[in-house]
């Protein structure tokens, strides 16, 4: 079975500190980083069905993460 891959490249104002959220709920086949105002999370599996759950949930805590930085930037 062949490796699924992807990156999901998001922007925010407080890249560093979104990416620093993300950091701990990343699963072993996931890295994030902080470049410029960007985030990059690149995610890798071997089944789409878990791919999709990951970038699902990954999402809502990109999401979450950026509320908290912008909160705590204020």
């Amino acid at each position: 079975m062949t490796d699924i891959e992807g990156i999901i490249i998001t922007r925010h104002r407080h890249a560093g500190c979104v990416a620093g959220a993300l950091r701990p709920d990343n699963l072993s086949a996931m890295s994030t980083i902080a470049c410029g105002d960007e985030v990059r999370t690149r995610i890798t599996g071997r089944k789409i069905r878990s791919l999709i759950a990951s970038t699902d949930d990954y999402l809502m805590n990109c999401a979450i993460a950026e509320d908290l930085c912008r909160y705590a930037s204020d």
